[in-house]
């Protein structure tokens, strides 16, 4: 199962991910109605968040069995580069995708909602990917391609190449957001 979890961002967007996910990953896919306060991990000298403390204080609140996405509007980094999109914990339960980078308007652009409910589906895959044991993959179509730029996650594609894929339904392990 997969489970949701906002931290700031609408109910509509979370249960529109919901919805992308389940398919994705053939598995029940829920919001939880509970908010986490994240503000212990903000960096102030960065004005970011620390995208690792906020996996690790999203740890308890696992299900057994289950994953847990959050999702944020905040910027995220980890110490080793300026941002992040996203963050999870390779063969984990948990992983965080922030919205900040996925809009239009913080590239001084006009808003395109669908851009950045696209960029998020790809982003919470590629996430949740990694919870299932997966790398980057060679494969530049794959979700599970790097990417560091926005350009190269508007490039890529939301779906699996097949042997991510064969290592995801192999898995099948419940998510929530």
């Amino acid at each position: 199962m997969i489970q949701l979890l906002g931290i700031d961002v609408t109910a509509d967007v979370l249960a529109e991910l919901a919805a992308q996910l389940a398919p994705t990953f053939r598995m029940a896919c829920q919001v939880r109605p509970e908010r986490l306060d994240v503000a212990f991990a903000r960096d102030r000298m960065r004005n970011q968040h620390y995208s690792t403390a906020i996996l690790q204080a999203m740890q308890p609140l696992v299900e057994p069995g289950a994953r847990l996405l959050a999702v944020t509007s905040v910027d995220l980094y980890v110490p080793v580069l300026t941002f992040v999109f996203g963050e999870a914990q390779l063969t984990g339960s948990c992983a965080v995708v922030s919205l900040h980078r996925l809009r239009e308007e913080f590239y001084g652009l006009p808003a395109r909602e669908e851009l950045m409910r696209e960029r998020l589906v790809k982003e919470a895959v590629h996430e949740l990917g990694h919870t299932f044991g997966l790398r980057h993959c060679d494969d530049w179509r794959c979700v599970m391609t790097s990417s560091h730029a926005v350009e190269r996650l508007d490039v890529k594609g939301a779906e699996f190449c097949f042997l991510c894929g064969r290592v995801v339904a192999g898995a099948r392990a419940p998510v929530l957001v």
